[in-house]
């Protein structure tokens, strides 16, 4: 990659601030610090084809600051768009994998493994505003821009009526996430300059 056309970040900008910010969207949380490892395998490569790295989020209320880790890859064979979020915390733990978006493994503290659905019992109404197709059948990556759009356009009618402001429950990508998008590429290019020293957003 050309970084006069690309920018900055190679693996990081085209994969890994997906991650970063699918990880701030699902946990709400904002990023305090970071610690990054970027490398560039493929020789003659300008820019970084492996990522790694370490989150420092910043404390809500009296809990101990959240922490987490970004892994992504240009250079990892038979490892196809292996995007996965795990979230674990005082209440249990959340895992979700793209390659199978209509599940959602939910572990509550001290019980066994509940498998939820998407569209299946228990599923929010914003969840099933967003969901297409009856539960059993595949829904996943292109609907996900669909969603997108449909939020977007609520938000447009609502800002059309006078004084209109959108719903609460509205959710879609804006500037600002870009921003902060690319504020967290810059973050973890200097970092890792720095020897993965840790670097504030």
């Amino acid at each position: 990659s050309d970084p006069k056309q690309a920018g900055a970040g190679g693996a990081l900008g085209d994969i890994g601030t997906h991650a970063y910010n699918l990880a701030r969207f699902v946990s709400g949380l904002e990023l305090d610090a970071l610690s990054a490892d970027l490398d560039a395998f493929v020789p003659g490569r300008q820019l970084d084809d492996n990522i790694n790295v370490l989150l420092r989020f910043k404390p809500v209320g009296k809990a101990h600051p959240a922490k987490g880790m970004i892994w992504a890859s240009q250079v990892a064979p038979g490892h196809e768009n292996g995007l996965k979020l795990r979230i674990y915390g005082s209440k249990g733990g959340l895992e979700w994998v793209q390659a199978d978006p209509n599940y959602l493994w939910y572990t509550p503290f001290g019980q066994p493994k509940q498998l939820l659905t998407r569209a299946g019992a228990g599923a929010l109404p914003s969840a099933g505003r967003v969901t297409r197709v009856p539960s059993g059948h595949p829904e996943g990556y292109l609907e996900g821009f669909a969603n997108i759009y449909q939020e977007a356009a609520r938000a447009i009618r609502a800002a059309r009526r006078k004084g209109g402001k959108p719903a609460k429950d509205v959710v879609f990508p804006t500037i600002a996430d870009g921003v902060e998008g690319m504020a967290f590429i810059g973050a973890c290019v200097k970092s890792s300059k720095k020897n993965g020293a840790w670097t504030k957003l």
